[in-house]
């Protein structure tokens, strides 16, 4: 066994991806530069937005998606997921309702089945993008999936069905589903997280639950917003040595408490935000890959801010 071997397959490697973490960390932008990233390797890439929260078409600039593939540029396209559409399609292709009028009034009650029986909409959803996987219509589906909070209960969605339903045709195909989601060289999920207390405390419980709930493989944990270091050792004795001298504020004026309390500032943060990085690399169970984002010292949404996430990504997996 080498040591990839021992590691688990390249991310890119993967066809089914599901990027997720606490809301506000970037995930929807890792997500949408994951797709961008594969897509500039030649995969043909979908992606995938399934959190309503997500905000997948302004990263990519490319108006309105749907629940159809939408072109974003060569070899990528993105949709959103509708439950009432993947039931439609469901029922046309798996249950051969052969009429959009009979499909119709069955849609309409989607939600009422779905207060009925827990799961269904997150079946609805796994299953489609499972679905894609099967067909091979696409190298790679990245997932901008639901945040912590909710994301086990997706993946761990068709494990139960199957659990509960012992024959027929539901019991058939949350088989194949649940084989693709267990499967580690096809599938894995992604957290991204944020080098400060709640998202590290909440990555590391999420990949916890990853473990115990789901049949799905962590495959990488994404540190988003780490910031560089500005300033060393060195340079933080000089600018407190001129601060206590009085020499600065006599060159700047009073501009340079400003000054003095930015460079503090940029000094706490970084040794701070370094304790939770020590703290997450310490306690993550061994084998997912542990990637870092730079912080972007501009808007943190839209095409450029993707295309620099993703040449980011791409540095960090050896590309």
């Amino acid at each position: 066994m080498t040591a990839t071997d021992a590691l688990g397959p390249h991310l890119l490697e993967r066809r089914l991806l599901f990027v997720t973490g606490k809301g506000g960390v970037g995930k929807t932008t890792v997500a949408a530069a994951l797709g961008w990233l594969g897509a500039a390797k030649g995969l043909r890439t979908l992606v995938c937005e399934v959190d309503a929260k997500g905000n997948l078409a302004d990263s990519y600039e490319c108006g309105e998606i749907g629940f159809r593939p939408k072109p974003v540029t060569d070899g990528l396209w993105a949709m959103a997921m509708d439950t009432e559409e993947s039931l439609k399609e469901y029922l046309r292709l798996q249950m051969r309702v052969p009429l959009v009028a009979r499909i119709g009034p069955l849609a309409r009650s989607l939600d009422f089945v779905a207060s009925a029986a827990p799961g269904v909409k997150e079946i609805l959803t796994v299953g489609k993008l499972c679905y894609e996987v099967r067909e091979g219509r696409w190298d790679l589906i990245v997932v901008d999936a639901p945040a912590t909070g909710h994301v086990v209960g997706l993946l761990a969605a068709p494990q139960a069905i199957r659990e509960l339903v012992k024959v027929g045709r539901v019991r058939e195909q949350t088989e194949w589903i649940v084989q693709i989601l267990s499967d580690a060289d096809i599938t894995g999920a992604v957290i991204v997280t944020a080098p400060e207390e709640m998202p590290v405390n909440e990555a590391l419980e999420l990949a916890g639950r990853i473990a115990d709930e789901t049949t799905v493989d962590l495959a990488a944990v994404v540190v988003n917003k780490v910031l560089p270091e500005l300033f060393g050792r060195a340079e933080e004795e000089c600018f407190e040595t001129l601060a206590s001298s009085g020499r600065l504020e006599a060159a700047l004026g009073p501009a340079a408490a400003s000054v003095v309390s930015g460079a503090r500032l940029a000094v706490r943060l970084r040794r701070t935000r370094a304790a939770h990085l020590g703290r997450l690399r310490r306690e993550l169970p061994a084998g997912p890959e542990l990637l870092y984002l730079p912080y972007l010292f501009t808007r943190d949404h839209g095409l450029r801010s993707t295309t620099t996430v993703a040449e980011s990504l791409s540095a960090e997996l050896g590309f």
